[in-house]
């Protein structure tokens, strides 16, 4: 190992009004932010588009691999705008929900709703939970159009808030046209991540993804898990997405928050078995929207994340639109690096062999098992699309993977995987020798391995071909730190 320890854990920060002055995203990407999140809930497309060219610019000028995820804002039940901006409701007492489109401006007993199929959907005995749980009401009567329900506590509700059905079960599918048409827009941007909310089965992805691909859009498709009935088909889920979200807003809502801690767990098991990359996000420090430092309570919940497995921690409103975005984005920086230390991960070499089915998995599998048994520097992979980065990446080592790619694309979507540093390189025309030796020679420099290192370099015959990863060379550092003093054990 190198003497300095390298987070593996990456850092996905959302962009919002914090992060639009001068300088502020040079400073995000130099405190640890690996992939940006564009929230398309919120600001016009138009706005985005000019947040990620700024991203891009500010990754060349710093020679940083940023990744761009867009966020669709999927069929999220709201309830419409009151006359009076907010109302008090009390406990006990009658509040309607119309789902009408011209219902007029909501007060203390009746307010719209967005979704005109919501009456069909729920029955006398449900609990409808509004603003992330903040008000709960019990369904009293359907009549029509209309929900008649009793407020079960005391809140101020005010416009445009959320509405969740306790338990789930709400049959609007995932993707509303106008998700359709911002997959267009990402695509002309170019992001790396599409990020599907609301989920529900496999089909909603493979949706998803026929839709970027119509528009050209080779971006990985995320699944974001915030439905219970995302829960119950989590493994066809897993397997349609390239990557999966724990997205802990909704899902807490929806499942409970004693059921949250167990669903975490196995959502991260799940995607890591799958090898799929895997995101926690929602309110990880969600303090820091007003206060420099973190509680401790957020500074366990990073760090369970990190033992847990994840690939990624996202920061959202902390970022977006709190008074320290770069200081969030370096308190998880710490925290990652301090949990990654204090606690390994275990691989689980009979689980992946389980799942062995090409050959650059099978040589993904030997480097780890050697990263197990004898002390290494780092790993570097050659690799076109990212496949072996991946695979490298779901044994959770210690052991950094350098992934040397000349595809800009794949670059930025290994930015997201734990334990990977992407790196520019163009080995067409190369000899897998002559490759090995300037791609660690690069690393030399760099001050990512010394001399006595030993590395193990994988790559294919045929390099510029997609998973054809089929070599594996245990290598080792000069003692002059020159490539050219590398010698074969």
């Amino acid at each position: 190992m190198t003497s300095t320890h390298q987070r593996r854990t990456k850092i996905i920060a959302t962009l919002g009004p914090a992060t639009d002055p001068p300088g502020v995203l040079e400073a995000l990407i130099r405190a640890g932010v690996n992939v940006v999140r564009l929230n398309f809930s919120h600001g016009s497309p138009d706005g985005q588009r000019q947040r990620a060219l700024a991203v891009r610019a500010a990754a060349a000028r710093l020679g940083a691999e940023v990744g761009i995820l867009a966020d669709l804002p999927g069929p999220k039940i709201r309830i419409e705008r009151f006359a009076a901006g907010k109302v008090q409701l009390k406990a006990g007492a009658r509040f309607d929900l119309v789902a009408e489109d011209d219902a007029p401006p909501g007060d203390a007993h009746q307010v719209a709703v967005s979704y005109l199929g919501l009456p069909g959907d729920v029955a006398p005995g449900d609990t409808l939970l509004l603003d992330d749980g903040m008000l709960q009401l019990r369904v009293a009567q359907v009549q029509g159009q209309r929900i008649i329900t009793e407020v079960l506590n005391d809140a101020t509700l005010s416009d445009r808030k959320g509405l969740n059905k306790q338990g789930g079960g709400l049959s609007l599918g995932a993707l509303t046209p106008y998700d359709h048409a911002l997959i267009e827009v990402a695509a002309s941007i170019g992001v790396d991540f599409i990020a599907v909310s609301f989920c529900r089965n496999a089909a909603d992805m493979e949706e998803a993804r026929a839709s970027a691909r119509k528009h050209g859009c080779q971006a990985y498709l995320v699944s974001k898990i915030e439905r219970s009935e995302a829960i119950a088909n989590l493994k066809e889920i897993v397997a349609a997405s390239d990557v999966v979200m724990v997205a802990r807003g909704d899902l807490g809502v929806e499942v409970g928050d004693a059921e949250l801690p167990g669903l975490q767990k196995q959502i991260i098991r799940e995607s890591i078995e799958q090898n799929r990359i895997v995101i926690t996000a929602t309110q990880m420090l969600q303090s820091m929207v007003d206060s420099p430092l973190p509680t401790r309570a957020e500074v366990m919940d990073v760090a369970n994340a990190v033992i847990d497995g994840t690939d990624a921690v996202m920061l959202s409103g902390e970022t977006a639109a709190g008074h320290y975005p770069v200081r969030a984005v370096e308190a998880m920086a710490r925290i990652c690096v301090g949990a990654e230390r204090s606690f390994g991960m275990e691989t689980d070499f009979e689980a992946a062999q389980r799942n062995l089915q090409r050959a650059d998995h099978a040589i993904a599998m030997a480097t780890m098992f050697l990263s197990e048994h004898i002390s290494l520097g780092g790993v570097v992979a050659l690799t076109e699309s990212g496949g072996t980065a991946g695979f490298l990446s779901r044994f959770r080592s210690s052991v950094p993977v350098y992934a040397f790619s000349r595809d800009d694309g794949a670059r930025r979507r290994m930015a997201m995987m734990r334990g990977v540093t992407p790196v520019a390189f163009d080995s067409r025309g190369m000899a897998a020798r002559e490759a090995a030796r300037a791609s660690i020679q690069m690393l030399v420099q760099a001050e990512m391995l010394k001399p006595g290192d030993r590395v193990v370099f994988t790559s294919g015959e045929h390099m510029e071909q997609h998973g054809a990863t089929n070599t594996l060379r245990l290598l080792e550092v000069g003692q002059d730190g020159r490539a050219s003093g590398l010698g074969e054990l």
